[in-house]
């Protein structure tokens, strides 16, 4: 078995596509719209989706936002320098939403960002996972 996708409702995919290839860096890997379903997926990464673990982007026609719940906790990214793509970030137009420093109970470094819909991206260094 292998992880394949995490799947994300969104309220406007352009929106959200911009977010993830401009402002994160990841390619967009294939888009489809399903009409007769009245939806629209794309899928991006890092990779290719035959090595690589992705992210599907789920936009329901008519829908614009939703209620994220208590469940959702955030997507982590592991990054070279958390501080310096927090900058990167930054200057891309995204949302730092905890600024980047030491976990408060262990040592890694991690920062947050939020996308346009309101998921957290958690940032967090290579050299410890706390």
């Amino acid at each position: 078995m292998r992880l394949l996708h995490t799947m994300l409702r969104v309220g406007d995919m352009d929106r959200s596509i911009a977010f993830y290839t401009e402002v994160l860096g990841m390619t967009l890997l294939r888009r489809k719209d399903y009409p007769d379903g009245q939806f629209t997926l794309a899928f991006v990464g890092y990779g290719n989706e035959a090595e690589n673990s992705v992210i599907e982007l789920t936009y329901n026609w008519g829908v614009d936002q939703y209620e994220l719940g208590t469940a959702y906790g955030h997507i982590a990214l592991e990054v070279e320098d958390v501080y310096k793509a927090c900058e990167d970030i930054r200057s891309r137009g995204g949302k730092i939403t905890r600024e980047p420093g030491p976990m408060k109970h262990g040592s890694s470094i991690l920062a947050f960002i939020e996308d346009p819909d309101g998921y957290k991206v958690e940032l967090l260094s290579p050299s410890r996972k706390d």
